[in-house]
């Protein structure tokens, strides 16, 4: 029998989805399990998505062009501006969710064995799409102790070799809920500048940054207009991670071009995500102000829930709608499969997303999870109820 690829081999397994056989596991048994482990909103799609595609009316379901359809673009420049990120339609490449803008950005960016810095912990995917282009991260750990704020600008310089090609953020951040501040995305400006790097910045929550402070997205920053390659999805801000709908934004032509040829191989970014994507950017916006006050609600509500219960800690995230709360746990692995494999109170369990998988530096985040607060306020009382009692009678409890 042929060997399978080392290329697979060294593709780690999702933090968030490993479980699932678990979870199924124990629905199957009549188990109510309370989805805690992935960002899938619960919010219902803007209706003026809905009527989109209840009213496609086509003869054809065509091929779309490969950089997308020229309409949703032009919209997409009227929506960036909104946040005063100022670009041209030529400057917009549709992707196949925000995925695969990621997975393009590195295959155009970067050769084999070149390096991108990242802060830890990180989405667990970036690590994945990397190995795929065959790039290599090197991570800066951040701290639960200061609520994940960027690392010092010395340890990232003391990563930088001959083959350090890119620093890649996630602004704001998933999984911690970090929202990085002007005097910190000015720090990695100067850093991408004075190293002539490509600043991957993949900001696909911005609709959810629950701070006073402008938000600041690295195609603002001045001087590296030709570094930046930016990343989007509508999939949170919409409710429509189903569509597969994402885009690359970049000023740099060459980066454009070279990501085409990726586009152009993979024929077309889907064409009904895409008619649904510019029906939703009709969305109004007392919809987005109700969103973005639920997710606020939730937040606070989870936090306080979380930092009453002895042993568990968690920062305050300022954007996204997840957190990384450290548990009184020995192994967070070991535990949220025990949750659902040995464990339910009143008939109930929790799914959580163990945060080692979001560290590449073995041992950190040991006793991490990461939650994403999607569920209503309800759910997120019953699931903060299921965890203390699963922390209580947890054999390997720290505290």
């Amino acid at each position: 029998m042929p060997n399978i690829s080392q290329r697979g081999v060294n593709m780690p397994a999702s933090p968030i989805r490993k479980l699932v056989p678990l979870a199924n596991k124990a629905k199957a048994k009549g188990t109510k399990v309370y989805h805690l482990n992935i960002g899938q909103p619960d919010i219902p799609t803007p209706e003026v998505a809905m009527d989109a595609m209840r009213h496609i009316d086509r003869e054809i379901l065509e091929y779309s062009p490969s950089e997308g359809v020229h309409s949703f673009r032009e919209k997409l420049v009227k929506y960036y501006a909104k946040f005063k990120i100022l670009v041209d339609v030529d400057d917009i490449i549709i992707t196949s969710g925000g995925s695969e803008a990621v997975s393009f950005s590195f295959m155009a960016c970067l050769d084999p064995g070149d390096e991108i810095i990242v802060p830890e912990p990180a989405y667990a995917n970036y690590m994945a799409f990397a190995i795929s282009s065959g790039a290599v991260i090197k991570t800066v750990p951040s701290s639960i102790e200061e609520g994940f704020a960027l690392p010092s600008i010395e340890q990232f310089e003391k990563l930088i070799t001959p083959r350090t090609k890119a620093i890649l953020i996630c602004n704001p951040n998933n999984p911690t809920g970090y929202l990085y501040t002007r005097k910190e995305m000015e720090q990695i400006r100067d850093l991408v500048k004075k190293y002539d790097l490509f600043l991957f910045s993949d900001e696909v929550y911005r609709e959810f940054c629950y701070t006073g402070a402008p938000y600041i997205s690295a195609l603002h920053l001045e001087g590296i207009e030709n570094n930046v390659v930016l990343v989007d999805s509508v999939s949170k801000r919409y409710s429509e991670c189903g569509i597969r709908i994402g885009a690359i934004i970049t000023k740099n032509k060459q980066v454009r071009e070279n990501v085409m040829k990726w586009c152009q191989a993979r024929l077309s970014p889907p064409l009904i995500g895409q008619i649904i994507a510019e029906a939703s950017l009709d969305t109004p916006d007392e919809y987005m102000l109700n969103v973005y006050n639920e997710y606020l609600e939730r937040r606070n509500f989870l936090i306080d829930g979380l930092n009453r219960i002895p042993g568990c800690y968690s920062p305050i995230p300022m954007g996204a709608f997840y957190t990384v709360a450290k548990l009184p746990v020995d192994n967070s692995d070991t535990f949220c499969a025990w949750c659902l494999d040995e464990f339910e109170y009143e008939g109930q369990t929790i799914m959580l997303a163990p945060a080692s998988g979001f560290y590449t530096n073995p041992g950190l985040g040991i006793n991490e999870v990461r939650i994403a607060y999607v569920l209503n306020k309800e759910e997120l009382g019953k699931a903060l109820v299921v965890l203390a009692k699963a922390l209580e009678a947890y054999p390997g409890r720290t505290v």
